[in-house]
Parts: structure tokens; sequence; C-alpha cells
């Protein structure tokens, strides 16, 4: 079976690839010549992953998944969630994003978070999806090199040392997109 995954992340393909059975052969946008940038205009994470979805299945054809994540801060009602790669503006900007955050954390005491990714699967004209939580702290300021996105900001319940202080594999195993991801692959086992 072949099933699209609308990303244009070679690493996440790659290691989205490893944990599926052989029996799937899995495609990147770039696989299936789709070079559109695919705008997400909605107001959910849900809702982003359903966009970029459908918008392969309807323009390509083919059976597909994709997946949208955000950073939810309890003491900021839940933002920067749903625009959290654009939490400070254009250009889209990591740093930026986590200064600004940092910032409107300043003085507050409770800096509970966590991160949510949300995936969406067509198969067989059928639309499944799956969530992914990985809940934690918000740092005071920014530790370790690794990662991408609020990575160095973030840190896990249950750990000492933030997202961008692990290894790939220590990640994975307990990330929100990670989970969100073995939910997915099990499904597909399920069904295959």
């Amino acid at each position: 079976m072949k099933l699209v995954f609308a990303t244009n992340n070679l690493n996440k393909l790659a290691e989205v690839q490893k944990m599926l059975p052989s029996s799937i052969e899995l495609l990147s946008l770039k696989d299936i010549n789709c070079f559109d940038e695919i705008e997400e205009t909605a107001t959910t994470l849900e809702g982003n992953a359903k966009l970029k979805a459908n918008y392969i299945t309807e323009k390509f054809g083919y059976n597909c998944f994709a997946d949208d994540t955000g950073l939810e801060v309890a003491a900021l009602n839940g933002a920067p969630g749903v625009y959290s790669a654009r939490y400070a503006g254009e250009p889209a900007n990591a740093e930026n994003n986590m200064q600004k955050l940092l910032t409107a954390l300043d003085g507050k005491p409770h800096r509970n978070a966590q991160f949510r990714t949300a995936i969406c699967l067509n198969l067989n004209e059928k639309q499944f999806l799956f969530d992914g939580i990985c809940k934690g702290y918000i740092l005071t300021a920014q530790q370790g090199e690794k990662g991408f996105g609020y990575d160095p900001i973030f840190q896990p319940e249950g750990y000492n040392k933030s997202f961008a202080e692990m290894t790939t594999e220590e990640k994975n195993k307990i990330s929100h997109r990670g989970l969100a991801i073995q939910q997915l692959v099990a499904f597909l086992k399920s069904i295959h």
C-alpha cells in the first residue's frame, strides 16, 4: 500500500517509515510532485491536519496523513496553540517565538504546558484522527542544542532536562508527535 505523509521534512518522513510495516510504502509531497504551499487556516490543530490531508487526497487521489502540532501554555489560556509556528509573527523564527513566550511568562509562577500533535489519516475514503500529548513545563531560559522549535525551553514531566538536551530516540519515545505516530502505526498494523 502507498501512503503519502503530507510533509516536506525528510527527517520526519524517514523516522515514520522506520516505524511502519514494510508492506506500506511511505511517500513525501516531493515524491508525488506536490510543491504547493498548503495553507493552514484552521483554528485548531485537528483542522489544519484535516486541511492538509484533504488537499492531498482531493487533488492527487492518494491515501494520506498529515499532522499539526502546537504548544499549549496553561497560564496563557492555551496560547500559542495552533499559532505556535508563527507566534512572534513573520518571518517565522523559533528564536523570536521562544523569546516572546519567555517574556509573556516572566514573573508567572505557573509554567505548566503541553505539546499536542493531531494527525489526520485519509484512508480508503474514510477519515481517522489521532492525538498525542506530552505534558511538561516552560523553563525560564533555553537549555540544550538539539531539537527545534520550542524544544530548548520545554521540559517534559518526569525529566530534569529539556527536549533540546535529549537524543532523538529519547524524545521520540515520550514526545507528542511520537505518541501520535505510535497510535497511527498501531492502527495501520491492525488493518494491514
